[in-house]
């Protein structure tokens, strides 16, 4: 017996006993025309998705609108704090042919890499032989495979982890040993790679604009006297990307679209408005109003009035624009996210109003 296959045994309760997912497919899939994918299959052997890494996935996100202004050095924040993108999902990752070029270089060179089945699991010569060429089930993986299943129009698939959730214990649930899943259907599983899946994996990818807002006056406000407070129309426009995973014919669109502002003066001695501190977006893409000379005294719809001033130590003003998100993808399939914040600060000093006696 092989290394492999004795490792696979001293596991057999726990990670090597896990069952193939069913070949069901889950649906028919293709783009948003419901034209299928093309049925040429996908995969390598050396080098290729079949020996790649556990976490290096085949979606490709790419932008699609919004990109050019989208320079924020760090992902949205879910407003949901229980909201987290996929820990982990299955891809196809290898043909019939590569499979059996891949067993046929360890038959060749017993000591050469193990084949990965699993994303924490690998197995040699002797287990793979028996399960994907002579057709023997392997340690509760389920029924075998004849030949590799060469000849049928299809490919074999395995379990992805999100590198982003590497540490989380639920990046462990797609453990399923390396399966056969019919061409243009999706496995049926609760893991598969659907629309809503890549969509929830762009999420954290968007790069919307650094919330840089308009004050006036700038950098130094007056007691007693608001601060006008707005974005110019144009300056923050929906951001979209597009996460697709060519092999299995699926693709989603994931959108941010700024729908409101948020202000924090930095101190309790100060009051915004609104009151609430929430800026909404006007009709025209805009924030708030722009400052025109003759309404230092008025109260902006978008603003912030200090109480005292700062002694020395400029208040932290942070604003943070509030992002809805919503998806659409292949098949027709739609949705909504939890809605993303993005927040900046900066430095705003306080001074007294200064009079003059005559």
């Amino acid at each position: 017996m092989s290394f492999a296959a004795k490792a696979c045994t001293l596991f057999a309760t726990s990670v090597c006993a896990v069952v193939l997912s069913s070949t069901a497919a889950y649906g028919a899939i293709g783009d948003q025309d419901n034209k299928p994918p093309s049925s040429t299959p996908s995969g390598g052997v050396s080098g290729s998705t079949l020996n790649a890494k556990a976490t290096a996935t085949q979606i490709k996100v790419t932008p699609v609108s919004g990109g050019a202004s989208g320079t924020s050095p760090k992902p949205l924040a879910p407003v949901d704090p229980n909201w987290k993108p996929p820990a982990c999902w299955y891809e196809p990752v290898a043909t019939p042919q590569a499979l059996k070029a891949a067993v046929g270089r360890l038959k060749k060179n017993p000591d050469s890499d193990l084949v990965p089945v699993t994303p924490s699991l690998s197995w040699g010569e002797d287990l793979m032989v028996d399960h994907y060429e002579k057709g023997k089930a392997e340690n509760g993986s389920g029924d075998g495979y004849d030949n590799y299943n060469l000849g049928k129009d299809g490919m074999f698939w395995r379990g992805v982890i999100n590198q982003d959730r590497a540490n989380d214990p639920e990046s462990y649930d797609c453990e399923d040993t390396l399966f056969w899943q019919n061409a243009r259907t999706l496995p049926a599983n609760k893991h598969a790679p659907t629309p809503e899946v890549l969509a929830a994996y762009a999420y954290d990818k968007i790069k919307v604009p650094e919330t840089e807002i308009e004050v006036k006056p700038a950098t130094e406000a007056t007691v007693n006297l608001p601060s006008w407070v707005w974005l110019d129309k144009g300056t923050f426009k929906p951001v979209k990307v597009r996460a697709e995973l060519t092999a299995a014919g699926v693709w989603a669109e994931t959108t941010a679209k700024p729908v409101a502002l948020h202000l924090d003066p930095g101190t309790d001695d100060a009051e915004t408005s609104p009151a609430s501190g929430d800026c909404t977006i006007n009709d025209d893409g805009s924030i708030g109003t722009p400052y025109t000379k003759g309404e230092a005294g008025s109260t902006p719809p978008c603003g912030i009035t200090y109480l005292r001033a700062t002694a020395g130590k400029p208040y932290r003003l942070s604003a943070s624009i509030t992002w809805q998100i919503s998806w659409q993808g292949s098949g027709g399939a739609a949705g909504d996210l939890p809605d993303g914040t993005f927040e900046t600060t900066q430095d705003m000093n306080v001074q007294e109003i200064q009079s003059v006696n005559r």
